[in-house]
């Protein structure tokens, strides 16, 4: 392990007074675009946390006798993420209440730097808990043919030791999340990515990707609600003809005993008019049985 005592007596430097990074270039926008996903997810996903920071491509220093590391990406956990407006310029131990991240990670170069073999003990003999390897080339060089394509290493005894994966996800219980990869679409490219993964090993959604679910369930919403209103519609239809039916036949009834009450009348009427017609025979003394 590195000695990483030194003495408090002393004037330590300052982030502005030391290289914020190596100042050596990336040699492909994946080293950037994969940290920057993984960062902008766990805004997301710890949004109501300030207790963490994420850097990308910047200046670790664990020592201030010595040069920094940098790795592509790094997490600190119980270190404040908020700054102030200027941020940080680089990541000093000395200023961070001597908290090491507790994952660094490599995305393995093209022309390759070392990631399996220097990176690894440098990581190892400075404590960080985790280190993470993805190499976008396995299957293209043949160097790495004995490579998993994401490697997840954890500090045990002072050495590292390859983690498990399941599904392509490795659980870090430390920060109750999976680092894993698949494939997906962000900044308008579809290809593998990592992400991060919750314990049943639900991938974090990006914020395109929640835009775009929040609009498909309000469209959803949209067109169940217009299915109940017009359902809706239509069983007041039914009812408004079944009323209409009803109305109908209530008044089909009411004509049959206008029409019946109107014979029985005209039957009456009649029966009373040859009553009055028999009285009259009798009595003028004619039988009007006999007629």
């Amino acid at each position: 392990m590195v000695n990483l005592t030194y003495s408090t007596n002393r004037i330590l430097p300052t982030a502005e007074e030391l290289p914020s990074s190596d100042e050596k270039p990336v040699d492909n926008q994946l080293q950037n675009d994969i940290p920057n996903l993984l960062l902008s997810l766990l805004a997301l996903i710890w949004a109501n946390r300030d207790d963490w920071y994420f850097g990308v491509d910047m200046g670790v220093y664990y020592h201030p006798d010595e040069p920094a590391i940098v790795p592509d990406g790094f997490l600190a956990i119980g270190v404040k993420r908020d700054t102030g407006e200027k941020g940080r310029l680089s990541y000093l131990r000395w200023a961070e209440n001597n908290i090491m991240p507790i994952l660094s990670l490599e995305v393995v170069s093209e022309t390759y730097n070392s990631e399996y073999e220097k990176k690894f003990e440098d990581y190892q003999n400075l404590g960080i808990l985790y280190y993470a390897i993805y190499n976008p080339l396995i299957g293209r060089k043949g160097r790495f043919k004995n490579r998993q394509k994401l490697e997840v290493y954890r500090l045990i005894e002072e050495k590292y030791e390859l983690l498990p994966s399941e599904n392509n996800r490795v659980w870090l219980p430390e920060i109750a999340l999976a680092l894993g990869y698949e494939n997906g679409e962000h900044i308008g490219w579809y290809r593998e990515w990592l992400y991060w993964y919750d314990a049943s090993g639900n991938r974090y959604l990006t914020a395109n990707e929640r835009a775009i679910n929040a609009e498909a369930i309000a469209t959803q919403e949209r067109l169940i609600a217009n299915q109940e209103r017009l359902a809706k519609q239509e069983a007041e239809a039914i009812a408004l003809q079944e009323r209409l039916i009803a109305n109908q036949e209530r008044l089909a009834k009411q004509e049959a005993e206008a029409i019946a009450l109107q014979e029985r009348l005209a039957k009456q009427a009649a029966e009373e008019k040859n009553q009055r017609l028999a009285e009259r025979l009798r009595a003028l003394g004619i039988n009007p049985d006999e007629i």
